[in-house]
């Protein structure tokens, strides 16, 4: 940890020989090459810098698995399994903060593979909104909760009875944060490392709770650090023999965790915000207005894509900040959809349904997705809401899906959503949840035995 201080982050290449160049010019004598999955965990294999000249050259494949198992990583998917070529991003090259003189890329298959990518996803949005005129900033935000367990004692305990890291911990509490400095420090710059820039990171509600806000940039470059900043938390946390969690609901003991989207539209020529307008009474543009319309109006069906667990289900529920319905409000935090209307600058959509577990590029694709099919179809929302919108009934709109058999069922028979994101994508990620709620449901827990095995 003490050699990562020295660590110095990699300015972003443009493209292949500039990141050829980077990767000389700081010494960097090998890279960690890896696809993201649909659960965004990191798949990397660790190569010499001759590989790495090849692989960006069009010369790596790897095995195309990775899109055909589950959670548990259990194979579902038809054989056969084979290597397909893969695309190094050159762009996403950062430095490696675990190993001195290494870096990272990000790859994604360029063979079949590639339409079950949830990276591929996201930047055909963005290319959806380039053809519309637009370029896209995004953020977000993730709640997690750290655990004074290690990999081993987790299993130790069977995952059971875990004890907590802060535990003391109050929301935004001063007297925590004073305590963990070293924790928040070394986490925070681990992250300038990574060149992941982060707007605020504190405590947040409940023992062992912390709050990352990632600062606004371009929307790729947003997921991959929202991505990366959730695989490496975890690592960092198990340097030191903590586990982080960023499951949607850990216990019913635990708060919620979120994993909320902040995105906003600028004209890609001027570079100006078009979200605000100064003449609207609230500071909102129509396009801004038609783009939560379309939000509100298609997240009944499309929840899934964001809400990709059967556990981030169990967070939208009574007692939790979660909203529970395709609502919007101006500032309105129980609201699905918030309405920031700030400065130019700061006028904003703030997706508020996500939980922490959600895959950071899959939720920003929906988000801006189904934002630019309300664009494209004039969609007015409806009133915006003052009070409590968690459980408010919205007149013309579905409520949304209570689990993720149903979302996903939804999510299949939804013609915008396979407008917008493609049958291939549709009908694989539906099967990968259906795939997900099955082995849930086959599981008997404790507490199903507890309430059953005396009773019935």
């Amino acid at each position: 940890m003490e050699e990562r201080l020295a660590m110095e982050a990699l300015a972003r290449p443009k493209d292949a020989d500039d990141a050829l160049a980077g990767l000389e010019s700081n010494g960097i004598e090998r890279v960690h090459v890896g696809i993201f999955d649909l659960d965004a965990a990191f798949r990397e294999q660790r190569l010499p810098i001759g590989q790495v000249r090849r692989a960006l050259a069009g010369g790596y494949s790897f095995c195309n698995v990775l899109h055909k198992w589950d959670s548990g990583e259990s194979v579902y998917g038809e054989a056969p399994y084979v290597d397909e070529p893969v695309h190094l991003d050159p762009t996403s090259l950062r430095r490696y903060p675990f190993e001195a003189d290494a870096g990272l890329i990000i790859a994604d298959y360029a063979g079949p593979s590639r339409a079950c990518s949830p990276r591929e996803l996201l930047k055909a949005q963005l290319a959806r909104a380039d053809a519309m005129g637009f370029s896209v900033r995004a953020a977000l935000e993730f709640e997690f909760i750290v655990l004074d367990e290690s990999a081993g004692s987790l299993r130790d305990k069977g995952f059971d009875d875990l004890s907590l890291f802060a535990a003391d911990n109050r929301c935004w509490s001063g007297v925590t944060a004073a305590t963990n400095a070293d924790f928040v420090t070394g986490l925070e710059n681990m992250a300038r490392v990574l060149a992941i820039p982060i707007h605020r990171l504190g405590m947040e509600l409940g023992p062992g709770c912390f709050e990352a806000t990632l600062a606004a940039r371009d929307a790729l470059a947003a997921a991959d650090d929202a991505a990366l900043f959730k695989v490496y938390t975890k690592a960092f946390c198990r340097e030191q023999d903590l586990t982080a969690s960023f499951m949607a609901q850990l216990s019913t003991e635990f708060p919620g965790l979120s994993g909320h989207v902040h995105l906003s539209l600028v004209d890609k020529e001027t570079g100006a915000p078009l979200f605000h307008d100064p003449e609207d009474a609230v500071g909102m543009s129509a396009r801004m207005r038609h783009f939560i319309g379309g939000l509100v109006t298609l997240l009944p069906d499309c929840l899934a894509l964001c809400s990709h667990t059967v556990n981030a289900y169990r967070r939208m529920v009574p007692g939790n900040w979660a909203p529970r319905t395709p609502t919007w409000g101006i500032g309105n935090y129980t609201t699905a959809v918030r309405a920031v209307a700030g400065t130019p600058e700061d006028t904003r959509v703030e997706f508020r349904v996500p939980a922490a577990d959600t895959n950071p590029y899959l939720a920003i694709a929906l988000c801006l997705g189904a934002g630019l099919w309300g664009l494209e179809q004039a969609a007015e929302p409806p009133a915006p809401v003052a009070g409590d919108g968690r459980e408010l009934s919205v007149e013309g709109l579905d409520a949304l899906p209570r689990n993720l058999l149903e979302a996903s069922e939804r999510l299949a028979a939804s013609e915008a959503a396979r407008l917008c994101f493609s049958d291939a994508f549709i009908d694989y990620f539906v099967r990968s949840r259906r795939r997900e709620v099955e082995a849930i449901d086959r599981h008997v827990s404790a507490f199903e035995r507890a309430r059953y095995i005396e009773v019935v």
